[in-house]
């Protein structure tokens, strides 16, 4: 099993471009809270982002930007510029195109914003694994990024049919092309299970948790299957993975119980079976605990939910 693809296919993360600008200097563009990840590709220029707590990024032309919390900030050529609001824009958010903005001035710049969306959200999802905000430099990952990247801009450069679906495609392409750039450069004990993933050990006891969630796992039974004992193993996982064995196989028996409630018709019962638990009551309570409702409310939640709400700007959930 690969994990990663895995949980990537059952997410179903995708997204799309917000904008495509072009801006003469000065600028200077306020982004309010988003429930989603944001991104910047500045491919032309230079520009300072400003995140609301007060970290500055310096980012010039070929550079990636996740902003994996939709944390407010602020992008600017001149600090001095006053920022405008990009809710204030005068543009129709479903409409794709260049937006022009900012001063007649060079140096001129283009940027393309957008997000990512996970369709089916979930505690602890592969976005809660990123840092805060997240920098890719492209040129040094063999130019992937860039190709990719300016592919969407010219994409969403003019209206064509279909644009919408071959934007969200290209997106969730990217996103499993930034996961892989970042977990390439982690150290041991970074990124939780991404990062402990490459460990042979870990890596091949994470395998087995995510292929028989329902199996009772015990520190032992692991460890043995996995070449450690037991002490050895339950500390190198929890130094690798950042939580105990038992709080990762419970986490994971939920998401999959939640995918099989979202997903299914089956019942509370049978699910409880599948993810590892006797009884409904055992299952049910767990369930609550870990997502606050219970499995039947979620399941019901879930499938009346509407579409998503961007920074003030609702648009249609993206079809997968």
């Amino acid at each position: 099993m690969d994990i990663l693809a895995d949980v990537l296919d059952r997410v179903r993360l995708g997204g799309t471009v917000l904008f495509h600008f072009e801006l003469g200097h000065p600028w200077s563009l306020a982004l309010p809270v988003f429930p989603d990840a944001l991104f910047h590709y500045l491919s032309r220029g230079s520009a300072t982002l400003v995140l609301e707590h007060g970290r500055k990024l310096r980012i010039s032309a070929g550079d990636f930007v996740v902003v994996t919390r939709g944390e407010p900030h602020v992008i600017y050529s001149d600090r001095r510029t006053k920022p405008f609001p990009l809710q204030d824009l005068d543009r129709q958010p479903a409409h794709l195109g260049v937006v022009r903005h900012g001063g007649g001035a060079q140096p001129f710049s283009t940027m393309i914003c957008g997000h990512f969306t996970p369709s089916r959200p979930s505690r602890g999802s592969v976005l809660d694994l990123l840092p805060p905000v997240l920098l890719l430099k492209p040129a040094a990952d063999g130019g992937w990024l860039e190709a990719i990247l300016q592919r969407m801009v010219s994409e969403s450069a003019l209206k064509r049919p279909g644009q919408s679906v071959a934007l969200s495609r290209m997106t969730e392409v990217l996103f499993v092309e930034v996961l892989r750039s970042w977990v390439k450069s982690l150290r041991p004990g970074e990124g939780g299970w991404l990062g402990a993933m490459a460990d042979p050990h870990i890596g091949q006891a994470l395998q087995l948790i995510h292929e028989r969630p329902d199996l009772p796992w015990t520190l032992r039974d692991l460890g043995h299957r996995v070449g450690l004992g037991r002490s050895a193993f339950s500390a190198r996982f929890t130094k690798l993975v950042g939580q105990s064995m038992h709080r990762y196989l419970i986490a994971r028996r939920m998401a999959e119980a939640a995918f099989q409630l979202e997903s299914s018709d089956d019942g509370i019962a049978r699910i409880a079976t599948r993810v590892g638990y006797e009884t409904a009551a055992a299952f049910s309570k767990l369930f609550h605990r870990h997502y606050g409702l219970s499995p039947g409310r979620y399941r019901a939640a879930r499938r009346s939910g509407g579409g998503r709400k961007q920074g003030g700007v609702r648009e249609p959930e993206v079809a997968n």
